[in-house]
């Protein structure tokens, strides 16, 4: 069984998260979702909504592709959490040349700590390159539309959140 591992904090799981996900069903049997703890980012929303969020949105992929999907939190270091789920694939989603420049960095890393896992990059569709989280998050607090950028579910708990800020 080949199984993949999507890391990202997903805060919120966006469009363009989706359509990583989506097309790396196509590539591995089962995928895990790694929703990263990441004190640091300073998420919006808690590790709980963000897991139940990926959850939901991915439930209608795996009714569809009939594929497996785990969510999966993490803390560790990715290669570790790749070993944790007994990943031989880690999939990271590429919009530009700068995710590249970061991404490039992190795979020179994990191959020195485990060279059996390998790293597919994935370009976002050219529809949803330009979604990044951040950016969400910040249309959203100034009162602008996302629903172009996040499902209606997570379009409604970013309102949500947004208001009670």
């Amino acid at each position: 069984m080949r199984i993949g591992l999507y890391p990202g904090t997903f805060d919120p799981i966006t469009l363009g998260h989706v359509d990583i996900i989506q097309r790396a069903m196509a590539l591995v049997d089962r995928l895990v979702i790694g929703v990263a703890i990441n004190r640091d980012k300073g998420p919006m929303f808690d590790l709980d909504e963000r897991v139940q969020m990926v959850r939901t949105e991915c439930a209608e992929i795996v009714t569809r592709t009939g594929g497996e999907i785990l969510v999966h939190p993490f803390e560790n270091l990715l290669i570790d959490c790749a070993r944790d789920v007994g990943a031989s694939v880690i999939v990271r989603g590429l919009r530009a040349v700068t995710d590249f420049e970061y991404e490039f960095q992190m795979v020179g890393m994990n191959r020195a700590l485990d060279s059996s896992i390998e790293t597919v990059f994935l370009m976002a569709d050219a529809q949803r390159q330009a979604i990044a989280s951040k950016l969400v998050k910040e249309i959203a607090r100034l009162g602008g539309d996302v629903s172009k950028f996040v499902t209606p579910a997570v379009c409604e708990a970013l309102m949500r959140r947004v208001a009670r800020a």
